[in-house]
């Protein structure tokens, strides 16, 4: 049986609240599950304690058994120290896209364009003296 430790979705429309339970892989999302882990509350702080909470002693326990947790589930068990952080790239996602790079283009050769006008006057009045 493939166990999977991943988040099963509670609370009304609009207001997430979400399970962490050790199901079964082939199980729907919000299904049977075998035990359930801990909760998480996207609502709340990123820095209040009650956000993410875990019953570390079963984690463990379930992962020492070969499940495997989702993406998400596995950032909360970096953030608490019990698996080593993965690198993660996703390059594409930082850089700004076409319309911005062509008005970043179009600020740079305006700068450069006033910077030449102002020092033009300043070099001609040291060529003079």
């Amino acid at each position: 049986m493939a166990m999977k430790i991943r988040l099963a979705r509670g609370g009304s429309k609009k207001r997430p609240f979400y399970r962490v339970v050790a199901a079964d892989s082939r199980m729907p999302r919000d299904g049977r599950f075998i035990e359930k882990l801990g909760t998480y509350n996207p609502l709340l702080p990123k820095d209040s304690e009650e956000r993410v909470k875990l019953d570390m002693e079963r984690v463990q326990y379930w992962l020492d058994q070969g499940a495997q947790p989702s993406d998400r589930v596995s950032r909360f068990l970096e953030a608490a120290g019990v698996l080593e952080k993965k690198e993660r790239a996703n390059l594409k996602k930082g850089e700004p896209g076409q319309k911005a790079k062509d008005r970043a283009e179009e600020k740079a050769e305006k700068a450069a364009a006033a910077a030449e006008a102002a020092a033009a006057p300043a070099e001609e009045a040291a060529a003079e003296e």
